[in-house]
């Protein structure tokens, strides 16, 4: 009997540690939002979003107010659709501008939120028209050597 009790004890707490390191593997993928604030959805155009995905962070100041909700590829204009979920505790103008930015040197993606000056704020189902797409590393670098290409001049034949 005090054997059978001990065995259940120790299947409780493996149990539980089991729970708990799952847990902190999805709030360590950014796979888990525990959040419970009523929220609203704006929507955004970007010509390139780079590793922007569903569930990534949205940003203001540092501080998440938000999630992204979901993107698609619009066919018709050739941009990609953000749709993101901000808190309703955090408003911002409606001349407010969306960038894509990354935390750290190669860290994940995010939207970035930049306030504006407008009186009226972001509703639900807005469309934000001030965005700037996402920084490609390998564009960079290709601008740079191609600019380094072509200011090399040859010396001349002696």
């Amino acid at each position: 009997m005090q054997r059978s009790k001990n065995d259940l004890w120790v299947g409780l707490f493996v149990l539980i540690g089991a729970a708990a390191i799952l847990f902190l593997a999805l709030q360590a993928a950014n796979l888990l939002n525990l959040s419970f604030q009523s929220t609203y959805r704006v929507e955004a155009r970007f010509d390139n979003i780079g590793g922007l995905k569903p569930k990534s962070a949205v940003r203001s100041a540092g501080v998440v107010v938000g999630r992204v909700e979901s993107i698609v590829f619009d066919d018709k204009t050739f941009q990609a659709r953000v749709t993101l979920t901000l808190e309703n505790r955090y408003q911002f103008p409606k001349d407010s501008s969306l960038k894509i930015l990354t935390s750290g040197l190669l860290g994940d993606q995010y939207v970035g939120i930049e306030a504006g000056s407008e009186d009226k704020n972001l509703a639900q189902g807005d469309v934000v028209s001030t965005t700037q797409s996402a920084v490609v590393l390998e564009n960079l670098i290709g601008q740079f050597l191609y600019s380094k290409a072509s200011s090399g001049k040859p010396e001349p034949a002696k």
